[in-house]
């Protein structure tokens, strides 16, 4: 029997980022006392070098490896450029919010990247084995970031929540691989795709199969009605967990859609396009009504991420490269905005004090009016108001609605977008027209300074100069192996 040795290039990020999660852990084990910034210097070098190579190892064609169960293309080349920049910008941003509470060790950093490596697998899977394992590895370091704070209730509270129903979406997404596999024969998403198109199967088998796989996708973009996780991860975990929870892994989840939807059941758009548009609806609608009763903003953003999951779907469902491509730059964007709301609540947080209150917002333009634009220029984009990056996000979504001939789709949801707009307008009404509750510093570190003004200047930039990011994602979708 001849063993095939498989070409190991295009996985060379994963397999270094592996072998560098190792020397955190040791370097921690035997340092970690002394030198507790080791570990976030190692995580941020890993990072670094996972950068350049895949910058080294991109091939302008699509590469497969391990039996196919492996891709390279430009979408997981550009996915995983983009996941590497969130999550080292999620380190930053987190790094004096987890050394005043206790957490600034290995077990933080080394949990990152295993996320990190899991959503790197989920982006360049081309197998359905492949693509739960990148996604089991990913679910399951964030049950443990979630449970960091041992000494928190709420924390482990929804730690046991999360874990839960995130168990209880992996058994939908295996039974519906289950039945996909039954029909076709084959968890290969390109043997399926193949066999899909021949017609050679039940298809009332593979529509059962769909609708479980679309039930498992929709928990894990925190899209109604399977949300019920996201308030009470984003209240209960801390804010530097729920960060990263609400931004690297909706990159992964985009691949993990593309990969399954779009590439492996794209030839059935008409079996699930009817239930993407009952998601997205419901998702806009619940997300936007139920955070106008929130007085908690990490609550408040966590129905708010459930509507902007709504958009992204909106994207999908179109079922063609421009509508994938626009939901791309949906989640880009999102994840640009996500960043610098976070990284503001953690700036105005302090040891043993949370910002986690919209009151604790008050008056932030007489305290400093610098950080006040900054967070007024992130819910402007937020709601969607020109001249921000976040319109053109909406517009591209819905110019890929009306292509795809849903103009009652497109009037739904910019109306339940202005509702969105009532509660991100209410933080700045509480910025700039309401009495500050207290007159305390707001004292960053150097690189959170720079990186959080970058961070908001860019929502704005990206709004005069949109097309070179939409340039690049349309690149993505349409270099790669849909």
């Amino acid at each position: 029997m001849n063993f095939l040795q498989p070409d190991f290039a295009p996985a060379y990020p994963e397999i270094f980022l592996l072998l560098m999660v190792c020397v955190v852990l040791l370097a921690d084990l035997a340092w970690g006392e002394e030198k507790p910034h080791l570990a976030y210097l190692l995580s941020q070098f890993a990072l670094l070098g996972c950068v350049l190579i895949t910058f080294a190892t991109s091939a302008p064609g699509v590469v497969y490896t391990f039996s196919g169960m492996f891709v390279d293309d430009a979408l997981a080349d550009i996915l995983k450029m983009m996941v590497y920049v969130t999550v080292s910008v999620v380190l930053v941003y987190s790094r004096t919010y987890i050394s005043t509470r206790g957490m600034l060790n290995g077990e933080f950093f080394s949990l990152a990247l295993f996320a990190t490596l899991g959503m790197m697998v989920m982006i360049s899977a081309s197998h359905f084995l492949t693509l739960y394992l990148g996604l089991e590895l990913l679910s399951l370091s964030l049950y443990a970031m979630v449970a960091l704070r041992r000494d928190s209730v709420g924390a482990t509270e929804a730690a046991i929540k999360f874990f839960v129903l995130g168990a209880l979406a992996s058994g939908f997404l295996l039974y519906g691989m289950s039945m996909i596999y039954g029909a076709t024969g084959s968890l290969n998403i390109a043997r399926v795709t193949e066999v899909i198109q021949t017609g050679a199967m039940s298809h009332t088998v593979l529509v059962v199969g769909v609708v479980f796989i679309v039930a498992g996708i929709s928990f894990k973009l925190s899209a109604a009605p399977f949300h019920m996780w996201a308030p009470d991860v984003y209240e209960g975990a801390s804010t530097a967990v729920v960060l990263f929870i609400g931004s690297a892994p909706k990159l992964a989840a985009f691949g993990f859609i593309m990969r399954l939807l779009a590439e492996g059941l794209g030839s059935m758009v008409a079996d699930w396009q009817g239930m993407l548009i009952i998601l997205a609806v419901m998702s806009m609608l619940i997300g936007n009504i139920a955070a106008i009763a929130q007085t908690n903003i990490k609550r408040m953003l966590a129905y708010s991420t459930i509507s902007h999951m709504g958009f992204v779907l909106l994207g999908v469902l179109s079922g063609d490269g421009n509508g994938y491509s626009s939901s791309m730059f949906y989640v880009v964007v999102y994840v640009l905005m996500t960043l610098g709301t976070f990284g503001m609540i953690m700036l105005l947080s302090r040891a043993g004090f949370e910002a986690d209150k919209l009151e604790d917002f008050k008056g932030l333009n007489r305290r400093n009016p610098w950080y006040a634009f900054i967070m007024l220029l992130l819910m402007f984009s937020m709601a969607g108001i020109p001249p921000t990056v976040g319109i053109y996000a909406k517009l591209s979504v819905l110019q890929a609605v009306l292509n795809a001939g849903y103009i009652w789709l497109a009037v739904v949801a910019v109306l339940l977008s202005l509702i969105g707009v009532f509660y991100y307008l209410r933080i700045v009404k509480l910025m700039y027209f309401d009495e500050p509750e207290t007159d305390a510093l707001i004292l960053p570190q150097g690189d959170v300074k720079l990186l959080l003004s970058a961070n908001g200047l860019a929502v704005l930039a990206f709004g005069f100069f949109p097309q070179a990011l939409m340039a690049w994602c349309a690149y993505a979708i349409r270099h790669s192996s849909i």
